[in-house]
């Protein structure tokens, strides 16, 4: 239980709005910061004391985009594209028991809060379909760590070999035969499971948040997309979707609606505020216009991008534009790590790779933004979180700066961003509860946790093996598949293997 009352003195406290970093204390009534001030401030008699000497304090990190389903998988792939990441969900996410999704969940908390992240938007899968009992042990993972969450299960009505336009007549047969046998959930089953979740969600809703997370357009028919929107609108609850992730997934959408993916999204009645889309690398500027005309948002990751050679988001030009932006990590099997320093990093890193005026470029007080209070919008919770402010929740982040990253101490917002690498990381507060104290957890036990992480690894691994051969064996087709879309003229381009004269542009 919080103390009543709790004061931090002697810190620096990160301001994304005033854009400083001055000295001042802060005051906390239970779960909620009620003033912040100069040193010295008074606080209750009775007041928890917390020495912040040597400290930044900052909001707690908001990841806008993660797969906890996939926090078993780090390392796993290398030269791994997005296709031959997905064509290798049957083994990477085959099998999983109810306590497997309950590690895995809890291992993405754990790492989340030990790289100074206190809330995130999480895409968690279940097979074949979503169930009460599985997110209900997900929800109770993230709340053991203590992280909010917005639990949104990823669900497709058709698999990838069906979804992408030719990929089934491109496989030899005998790995034809395979897939065919792979069958999708029904969407009217997806959607009968997420009614049932909703009515019944067991959590408290500014701790665990339900969402709906239809996967990708091309694997979600236009009925099931539609039957998501109105599920949303009856449940209040948001909507996050990949889309033009990839350059394939962006040609095959032409050649299957004939226009681009969030145009057709658009026509179904999906985009609004209450929708976020994830990448959204391969869109022109129309799309961004349709996205931010109807309020819509967009989880920005960079580092998954990178990592799957997927391109370059227009980021900067979004935000631009007026279009609501939030960084997220991307799941662990393709971004490796749920670091969001890094994450703020690369974004920063990679919008100078769009044009060289560097007045165009995200500055470092642009991208904390984008990591706190416009992530925090991302997730529906800005009213609440992404912020140090008085009525905001107590979620913030304790940063050494006697650590090296921060010696000599020039430029801390410029520090945080390119030099801290979550070293410094030394304590995290969120509703004014320390979970993470002197870089030791205090809501549950870590090393229990890295052990059953490995036991559900290895035995993961032996019960999928087989399923390993068969999808290892025809990933060289469906890559060359996905590479002669990828091939195909498109009127964006977003990599740097494009034609000089529209290169990024």
């Amino acid at each position: 239980m919080n103390p009543a009352y709790q004061v931090i003195r002697g810190g620096r406290v990160l301001d994304t709005e005033r854009r400083s970093t001055d000295n001042a204390d802060i005051v906390i009534a239970g779960d909620t910061i009620v003033e912040i001030g100069p040193p010295g401030i008074d606080a209750p008699r009775d007041a928890v004391v917390v020495d912040a000497s040597d400290r930044l304090v900052m909001p707690g990190l908001v990841n806008a985009h993660t797969h906890g389903n996939h926090s078993l998988g780090k390392g796993l792939g290398d030269r791994w594209s997005l296709e031959l990441l997905q064509n290798a969900n049957p083994w990477m996410g085959g099998r999983f028991t109810l306590e497997d999704k309950y590690t895995a969940a809890l291992l993405n908390a754990a790492q989340m809060v030990l790289k100074g992240c206190t809330a995130a938007y999480d895409m968690y899968a279940e097979f074949p379909r979503p169930s009460l009992e599985g997110l209900s042990a997900v929800g109770r993972a993230y709340g053991e760590v203590g992280v909010r969450v917005v639990l949104a299960p990823s669900m497709g009505d058709s698999t990838l070999y069906e979804a992408i336009p030719g990929l089934l007549d491109a496989l030899p047969p005998r790995h034809r035969d395979v897939v065919e046998k792979m069958r999708a959930t029904p969407y009217e089953e997806h959607i009968a499971a997420c009614s049932a979740l909703l009515r019944d969600w067991p959590f408290d809703r500014g701790r665990v948040r339900p969402a709906l997370g239809p996967s990708v357009p091309l694997s979600c028919s236009d009925a099931f997309i539609r039957s998501c929107t109105d599920l949303a609108r009856d449940f209040d609850v948001g909507i996050q979707m990949h889309v033009g992730e990839t350059k394939f997934q962006a040609v095959s959408g032409m050649k299957r609606y004939g226009m681009s993916l969030v145009r057709h999204l658009d026509g179904l009645g999906l985009l609004g505020p209450h929708f976020t889309g994830a990448h959204c690398i391969w869109l022109d500027d129309d799309d961004i216009e349709i996205m931010r005309d109807r309020g819509a948002s967009v989880a920005h990751n960079p580092g998954s991008n990178l990592r799957l050679g997927a391109g370059i988001a227009p980021a900067r030009q979004m935000v631009d534009l007026g279009l609501s932006v939030g960084i997220g990590t991307d799941g662990s099997s393709c971004a490796d790590s749920q670091n969001m320093f890094e994450a703020m990093r690369l974004a920063a890193l990679v919008s100078r790779l769009v044009s060289p005026d560097p007045e165009t470029w995200l500055g470092s007080w642009d991208v904390l933004s984008l990591a706190t209070d416009r992530a925090a919008r991302v997730l529906g919770l800005d009213a609440k979180i992404g912020r140090l402010r008085p009525g905001y929740q107590a979620d913030m982040v304790f940063l050494d700066l006697t650590n090296v990253n921060f010696v000599p101490l020039n430029d801390i917002a410029n520090q945080v961003v390119h030099c801290e690498d979550s070293s410094a990381v030394d304590s995290v507060m969120i509703g004014g509860r320390m979970v993470l104290a002197n870089r030791r957890f205090t809501t549950f036990d870590y090393d229990k946790l890295r052990r059953d992480v490995q036991a559900s690894v290895d035995r993961l691994r032996a019960e999928n093996a087989a399923t390993r051969e068969q999808m290892d064996a025809m990933a060289t087709f469906v890559s060359r598949h996905c590479i002669g879309l990828a091939g195909e003229g498109y009127h964006v381009h977003r990599r740097l293997d494009a034609p000089e004269a529209t290169r990024l542009v």
